[in-house]
């Protein structure tokens, strides 16, 4: 008995490395096809089942039946047949996004766990292209919307009328995002756990988000960098965002230390990176309108950073009403409203920061240039 089972522990590995060379997969992990056409993928196994093996019933797994159509809906796996790739055709009836996977059955005769294609189905191809070069505009808004405030203040020699409370909380939220995209998109490890997680799923970063966010810190520490070599009055960090700072790295580091001794995953720490960001995101306007209240002035805050930003934020609510028409997808809105709600959160900032600057102080001097007024505005904005 004991020869018999020290014999099968030596056959293990070998019978798994046998299983393990009938894989089935499609050949593309996506697939888009418009609304009433066809396409295909195929399915290919990496190796024909031996003869003496039991055959296998491939049965095509349509995640939403009323969006898709599939031609085969199954095939089967003949042992010691020499075929090892089928085609698979599909129609879509309506827009939308699902995925396509294929189940063995016997389920241990091969490995299918790559045996599936997210499908897109669009109503138009046309908005479809539209729709990426508003998201390349609005990218490159974004990324220049940092330099009109880097260029006036290098002008002015001065960084009066920019609220620090605004640069720091800017500059924490996008090394977060930062650390998010990069975390994400370059550390394998931190990649596998999210594909663990979400097995059918596609990482959720781009080399765009990567390069946006990188440049985002830089662009952020040059203007801090400017805040110690120009004139700043009396302004400083208030009290209450050094409050807001010291909450927001307590919960970092003790997500950190969570994940260091692996009682969170890192993708989880990731996460928590993005929620500091959303909520910087959320709070990072108000002390810049309530400086400019108090000042009764927009001079120092750059006009031309509020456009671009409007634009961006603008263009961005565009992408996601484009795409939810053309796929059919209003859930991604409305169902989800955390990205589009930031969005227009933001957007509605720019138009209040508009009116401030063409209508309610649009005649009001630079306080920096008048004696007497610096000191007392600066300090009045951190004492509310």
């Amino acid at each position: 008995m004991a020869l018999l089972r020290y014999s099968w522990v030596l056959l293990l590995p070998v019978l798994t490395c046998v299983q393990g060379d009938h894989v089935l997969r499609a050949s593309t992990q996506d697939l888009k096809i418009q609304l009433n056409q066809q396409s295909s993928f195929n399915l290919s196994l990496t190796e024909p089942l031996e003869s003496d093996s039991r055959p296998a019933v491939v049965t095509i797994d349509v995640q939403h039946p009323d969006l898709l159509s599939t031609n085969p809906s199954n095939f089967s796996i003949i042992p010691g047949d020499s075929k090892t790739n089928w085609i698979i055709y599909v129609k879509g009836l309506s827009a939308g996004h699902l995925i396509v996977s294929a189940n063995v059955t016997p389920r241990n005769i091969t490995d299918f766990s790559q045996a599936f294609v997210r499908i897109t189905i669009e109503k138009s191809d046309t908005l479809y292209h539209i729709s990426a070069v508003v998201g390349w505009i609005y990218f490159l808004a974004w990324s220049v919307s940092f330099y009109p405030q880097i260029y006036i203040n290098y002008k002015r020699k001065s960084v009066v009328g920019l609220n620090f409370d605004y640069v720091s909380l800017n500059l924490v939220g996008f090394l977060m995002y930062a650390l998010f995209n990069c975390g994400l998109y370059w550390i394998p490890e931190i990649e596998k756990e999210y594909f663990e997680r979400y097995p059918k799923g596609l990482n959720p970063v781009q080399i765009n988000d990567i390069f946006f966010s990188l440049h985002a810190v830089f662009a952020s520490i040059i203007v801090i960098g400017q805040c110690f070599i120009h004139e700043t009055g009396n302004q400083r960090v208030s009290t209450t965002a050094r409050i807001i700072h010291g909450i927001f790295a307590t919960f970092i580091l003790l997500s950190l230390i969570l994940s260091a001794v692996k009682t969170i995953q890192w993708l989880d720490f990731l996460y928590y990176c993005s929620y500091v960001k959303l909520s910087v995101t959320l709070i990072k306007y108000v002390p810049q309108a309530f400086y400019n209240y108090r000042r009764k002035s927009t001079v120092g805050w750059s006009i031309g950073n509020v456009f671009l930003d409007f634009t961006g934020g603008i263009l961005s609510m565009l992408q996601m009403i484009l795409n939810a028409y053309n796929y059919d997808d209003w859930e991604s809105i409305f169902g989800d409203p955390t990205k589009f709600g930031l969005g227009f959160f933001s957007v509605a900032f720019d138009v209040f920061f508009l009116i401030q600057h063409y209508v309610l102080y649009r005649n009001r001097a630079d306080y920096a240039e008048l004696p007497g007024h610096c000191q007392e505005e600066s300090e009045g904005a951190y004492s509310a």
